[in-house]
């Protein structure tokens, strides 16, 4: 199957080679603020930059994790990649812990954290370079790291394989190479065979979709990228003792303000979640549409991404980390919703208050 899409910076020819999905199932298209990539592929099953379902969302998680085999050996560590695929990678992990119980979950980042950093390592193509993987903070985690026998790699997409192979050089380099398996899991695979292959023979690759792709650029003057490559704690540092992935969990407690809210059958409720923090966001999201709500999910991002194609709404406003940087949401229009939930893990008073005004939302403060 081929797909040939005109954007405004040229033209992307797409071959499908194999899917559990259908294409247009899983991903529409746009066009990148970045001259390094001009395009995107936006997920429809991510809830990241167009608002999803839950059980879409757990849909595409289980299906990802049900074709990794269950007989690789343990331990087993997943590693989430920041930012878009926070949510995957912990939902594989959840999907893979309800039949083993030596799984453990890890995600980068680009907000470290005051405990000591594993690794750091570049995703080269990316609006943000720069990603960090800590150590986790438990013994018995530290000791699963370091004698785990498989490694899950999860992000939404691989295209030549560069961050995984860039991430695990840095894991060989930090002492850890005792994996006798690695997988690189994707939702969409366009390498060929080379996410597998970066990663020697030890690895292997599964994907909802693969295939590969041709950019054509055309003469169009390059988009101008806002400065969003920044790595750094902001002016708000995180306690651990809170911590939902970036310093290692194997269980995903429901928040317990999924007790104070009520909600009535059919009520439209859109949950964001901020930046990097979307996974617990995303378990309260499930819980009130397994309660009879009719619930999305979507997310703040730094990625920036020009309208049109499958952006067709964007709202700009400053990061609430403390980092100085531009966010943005999209595809959301408030008034299709009866009740907007803006989920923060930093202090509430940190979001932008101009973004506060445009969606009018009750604001949830996960560690107050």
């Amino acid at each position: 199957m081929t797909l040939t899409v005109n954007l405004e910076q040229g033209t992307l020819n797409l071959t499908i080679e194999s899917g559990t999905h259908a294409p247009d199932e899983l991903f529409g298209f746009a066009q990148r603020r970045n001259p390094k990539r001009a395009f995107l592929f936006v997920s429809k099953v991510l809830g990241r930059h167009i608002p999803v379902s839950p059980a879409v969302m757990r849909k595409a998680t289980d299906t990802l994790a049900a074709q990794i085999p269950a007989d690789l050996p343990g331990p087993m560590v997943v590693i989430g990649m920041a930012e878009t695929a926070i949510a995957l990678g912990a939902g594989v992990q959840q999907a893979l812990s309800r039949n083993r119980d030596d799984t453990l979950y890890l995600c980068t980042t680009r907000h470290p954290l005051d405990v000591p950093v594993l690794v750091e390592f570049r995703e080269e193509h990316s609006h943000a370079t720069q990603q960090v993987l800590h150590w986790p903070q438990h013994p018995a985690d530290i000791e699963l790291l370091r004698t785990a026998r498989t490694l899950v790699l999860v992000d939404d997409e691989a295209s030549t394989g560069k961050t995984f192979s860039n991430l695990l050089e840095a894991l060989q380099q930090a002492g850890l190479d005792q994996f006798e398996h690695i997988i690189a899991a994707t939702l969409t695979d366009w390498s060929g065979g080379a996410a597998a292959e970066r990663l020697g023979k030890r690895a292997r690759a599964v994907s909802l979709l693969a295939g590969h792709w041709d950019w054509q650029a055309n003469d169009a003057p390059p988009p101008d990228m806002p400065q969003v490559d920044v790595l750094g704690t902001g002016e708000w540092h995180a306690n651990p003792a809170n911590d939902w992935g970036r310093l290692g969990v194997s269980q995903h407690p429901l928040t317990p303000l999924a007790q104070q809210l009520t909600v009535t059958p059919g009520e439209r409720i859109l949950i964001l979640g901020t930046g990097e923090f979307v996974w617990p966001p995303y378990l309260l999201a499930e819980y009130l549409e397994q309660h009879g709500a009719n619930v999305h999910f979507s997310a703040t991002t730094r990625s920036p991404i020009a309208l049109g194609h499958s952006i067709q709404q964007r709202y700009c406003f400053h990061d609430n980390y403390g980092q100085g940087i531009p966010n943005f949401l999209y595809n959301v229009t408030p008034g299709d919703y009866d009740r907007i939930l803006l989920c923060s893990e930093p202090p509430a008073h940190l979001l932008d208050k101009a973004l506060i005004s445009a969606l009018n939302p009750t604001c949830l403060e996960f560690y107050p």
